[in-house]
């Protein structure tokens, strides 16, 4: 990628934390979906997951820079691993067990977006996946972010998903479905 020669790409480390702490944040206020009033708890309990994950590997990051500002972290993603059973795949062969990439988190800052970072993050992603025996990746996508993963070949899938303060309550969910 023509790009990569005015930005460098490395792995994250625990130093890195606190700017992929405020990406991740950031990212979901961008999305409308964090409320302003819950941003400090998201960035703290993000600060402690990395500080448990990242040394262990379950998650695993990295970050873009300027080539002339290598300590200005300008964009970045991660995945986090997790072991899955085997699966058929869509066509009909046994997919193994894990681990499984969950493509999180992949944000660029507004001033430096439109520089293909966003593209070169992932591009980065899916050739240390196919290095270190990752058998499938899937994410969730913003609508900014679904033309360059779909560029990338990521298909559209049937996953749904239980509201959240359904687990938190012992009661059945409500609707038309109810026998």
């Amino acid at each position: 990628m023509e790009r990569s020669t005015q930005f460098i790409i490395r792995p994250a480390t625990l130093a890195d934390s606190a700017a992929l702490v405020r990406h991740r944040c950031e990212m979901f206020s961008d999305m409308g979906s964090l409320r302003a009033d819950a941003y400090d708890e998201l960035a703290s309990a993000t600060a402690a997951y990395y500080a448990e994950a990242m040394p262990t590997g379950e998650y695993v990051a990295w970050v873009v820079c300027p080539a002339d500002q290598p300590e200005l972290i300008v964009a970045g993603g991660g995945m986090q691993l997790r072991r899955i059973l085997p699966r058929p795949t869509h066509d009909g062969f046994i997919l193994p067990p894990g681990p499984q990439g969950l493509i999180v988190n992949v944000y660029t800052e507004k001033e430096w977006r439109r520089n293909g970072l966003a593209e070169l993050i992932m591009s980065t992603l899916i050739e240390w996946s196919k290095s270190n025996d990752v058998t499938s990746l899937v994410l969730h996508a913003s609508q900014m972010g679904q033309p360059i993963y779909q560029r990338l070949g990521f298909k559209q899938t049937n996953e749904m998903s239980y509201p959240t303060d359904l687990l938190r309550r012992n009661e059945a969910p409500t609707g038309e479905n109810k026998p």
